[in-house]
């Protein structure tokens, strides 16, 4: 019961983020792009409730929009990585024979590669910037959904009812369509929603080392490493931009495990 209580109050939290980063524009005080040298590194104070950045930008403005593009790219990539995920599983669970072996192989292959050692390559690779970032989180993360997709589709299709299904004459597509996909809803959702925080990391993680959002736009990550330099005089810098994303993640999290214990998913969730 207190599992479930968390992971309501994880879910508000959760929204309340969210929405701050969908109304920025309404809800920031001040410019946040905008900088004033004559107020930098300033404390929170009544004017600037968070203080100001080493450019003298509202940190509480810069916050509302930093969170929009941790949120939109981790969404981005979960989605279309659980997208490829799917199909590559769905593929290689249903048909199996040679097309289970060639698709398994590939996504051992990209799941055997270190996580963020690969992502980290394919960023620098494909260049700073939000592409580069994207593709980085889509190739390094379908391969386990794939993986999970294939068990249990695999499980599916052993079922009495789609042997029965066949024997009627429903043809491979109408089976896939109209029974085997929604009946992977529940999994897909919770794989979708632990991915996002793990998404939100990774996010972090490149953008800190300058592959993923570029200045001047605002992106929690960036702005910790930009505050490094300010660690002592301004240790607010870090510190802000730091607690949301563990928040942020924090509520991810407990949102799956919701939902997980709410589809009664006890499947390995490691995508």
């Amino acid at each position: 019961m207190m599992e479930r209580w968390m992971g309501y109050g994880a879910l508000v939290m959760l929204v309340g983020i969210v929405l701050s980063g969908v109304f920025a524009p309404q809800l920031a005080p001040m410019n946040p792009f905008e900088p004033n040298m004559a107020i930098r590194l300033q404390a929170p104070s009544a004017a600037h409730l968070l203080g100001t950045d080493a450019l003298g930008r509202d940190l509480l403005s810069r916050m509302l929009y930093g969170g929009r593009s941790a949120l939109l790219l981790s969404l981005i990539s979960t989605v279309l990585a659980l997208g490829i995920g799917t199909l590559v599983g769905i593929l290689a669970g249903y048909f199996g024979g040679r097309m289970d072996d060639v698709l398994t192989t590939i996504s051992n292959v990209f799941q055997g590669i270190p996580g963020i050692s690969f992502m980290v390559a394919v960023a620098g690779f494909a260049g700073p910037g939000v592409t580069g970032l994207l593709l980085a989180l889509v190739v390094g993360s379908w391969a386990g959904f794939a993986r999970i997709v294939r068990a249990e589709v695999m499980q599916l299709a052993a079922e009495p009812y789609v042997e029965q299904l066949r024997v009627l004459g429903a043809g491979d597509a109408r089976i896939l369509l109209r029974h085997i996909l929604p009946a992977l809803g529940g999994t897909l959702l919770v794989l979708g929603s632990v991915r996002l925080g793990r998404g939100v990391l990774a996010v972090a993680g490149l953008s800190f080392l300058g592959l993923g959002v570029q200045p001047p736009t605002p992106d929690w990550s960036t702005m910790i490493s930009d505050a490094m330099l300010y660690y002592r005089q301004a240790p607010h810098l870090i510190i802000v931009p730091g607690a949301a994303i563990v928040l942020l993640v924090s509520a991810l999290n407990m949102v799956g495990q919701l939902l997980r214990s709410r589809f009664d998913v006890r499947r390995e969730v490691r995508a």
